[in-house]
């Protein structure tokens, strides 16, 4: 641990992890007998008492189609949905409320900058600039663009250790670079990149950037005026709330500026025959009946995290990270795969001689849930000269014990296997 960490150790409140795991009702669950231990969290958080009731009294009281009605249940509906706005706003740091958009998550989120702002802004033998440990979802959008329009996508190369090679970033923001699109965290690796250098250092060139946050939100406070990215992806099932639903935040000037998405109600201002002309933004963007009942969770998943220490949490996370990584060394044939020095609270790692599945497989007999597999980044996998991983992921009501019965559920898988 740092100096600085562990000075900021020191002056923190202690994590009462007992009273925060009270608040997520699945974690009482037994699998195959033995209490449930999740340990999959860079796939999707699990939700408190305080998200799953607040779903749950929006239909039973407040079911309503929103910015449609003059009746007081649709005008109650609408003012919860836009008061989530203007929570999640608050959430990002954003300057205006308008620059949230509603999306299903992170994944909807750059498809609707690639399709939009991309097919404004990307020409043929421009590039676009992703970086080597990108999910599938921060790459496939991009293909398909330059597909259409005749670009490139330069690939920002990393190092054995899992962290992004600035030098070599540095050389790729030619006169070309027209995007830049990089993880905040890493959901394979856990490697924390460095995106407000990035970003400063893509804007020095006119380039703008989009950041995928699925993983960023759930583990850091994150403030996008000081990050000065210019769009920031969010993914509301891995921070504790709702599956299908999630944020695209954009700076005001581009949103204002780029074409519509998808075409329908609630994303007009008025429409003919001859010709529509289209609502301002954030409407601009929402075409349809949006997931209200999602945004509902959504902000109560907001304010869960808002009435925590999030700098105890944090902290939490990190000691489980360390201790973990230690606990772990001690599997015999063990590697990890991802030593980043700036890591967020995922170990990824393979068991000589052993296939990933095959881990996941008889630990899940202990209750242990994992992900295995290549985690949406094949790419990585290839860089690494691995086929999979099993990913250990923790969130901030994990414990030092669930990291033993990880360590001793691997243990099994070992005796299994000679």
């Amino acid at each position: 641990m740092s100096a600085t960490r562990a000075a900021a150790a020191r002056s923190a409140p202690a994590w009462d992890v007992a009273r925060v795991r009270r608040d997520f009702p699945i974690l009482a669950t037994l699998v195959h007998g033995k209490p449930l231990v999740y340990l999959d969290n860079g796939a999707t958080s699990q939700k408190p008492h305080a998200v799953i009731d607040a779903v749950s009294h929006y239909y039973e009281t407040g079911n309503a189609n929103v910015h449609r009605g003059v009746y007081a249940l649709s005008e109650s509906a609408t003012a919860t949905y836009e008061g989530a706005r203007t929570k999640l706003a608050r959430f990002l740091n954003a300057r205006e409320d308008r620059e949230i958009i509603y999306v299903r998550g992170t994944t909807e989120a750059i498809n609707l900058v690639a399709s939009s702002f991309g097919r404004l802004k990307v020409r043929s033998g421009d590039e676009i600039l992703v970086s080597a440990m990108e999910h599938h979802s921060n790459i496939v959008p991009w293909q398909i663009l330059a597909e259409q329009v005749g670009a490139t996508i330069k690939v920002i190369p990393m190092n054995q250790a899992g962290e992004l090679r600035l030098d070599e970033y540095e050389k790729l923001l030619t006169p070309r670079a027209r995007l830049v699109a990089v993880a905040h965290i890493s959901n394979s690796l856990g490697t924390i990149n460095p995106i407000k250098d990035m970003t400063a250092r893509a804007h020095a060139r006119g380039v703008p950037v989009l950041v995928d946050g699925a993983q960023g939100a759930p583990h850091l406070v994150v403030d996008v005026q000081d990050l000065d990215c210019d769009f920031y992806t969010v993914s509301g099932h891995k921070m504790f709330g709702p599956t299908g639903i999630g944020v695209l935040y954009g700076k005001a000037a581009h949103l204002e500026d780029m074409p519509p998405y998808q075409g329908g109600g609630d994303m007009i201002r008025s429409v003919t025959f001859a010709k529509t002309t289209y609502a301002p933004i954030p409407a601009k963007f929402e075409a349809g009946t949006p997931d209200i009942a999602g945004v509902v969770g959504l902000g109560a998943a907001v304010d869960y995290l808002g009435s925590l220490d999030r700098n105890a949490a944090a902290l939490h996370e990190q000691d489980l990270l360390e201790y973990g990584t230690k606990r772990l060394a001690t599997v015999p044939g063990l590697t990890i795969v991802g030593t980043a020095a700036q890591k967020a609270s995922v170990i990824s790692f393979v068991l000589a001689g052993i296939h990933a599945h095959d881990v996941g497989t008889i630990v899940d007999q202990s209750g242990v849930a994992i992900r295995t597999g290549h985690h949406c980044t094949q790419p990585v996998m290839e860089f690494f000269g691995v086929p999979a991983t099993a990913r250990a992921s923790f969130a901030f009501y994990n414990t030092r014990d669930e990291v033993d019965a990880l360590v001793e559920a691997l243990q099994g898988v070992r005796r299994v296997f000679g």
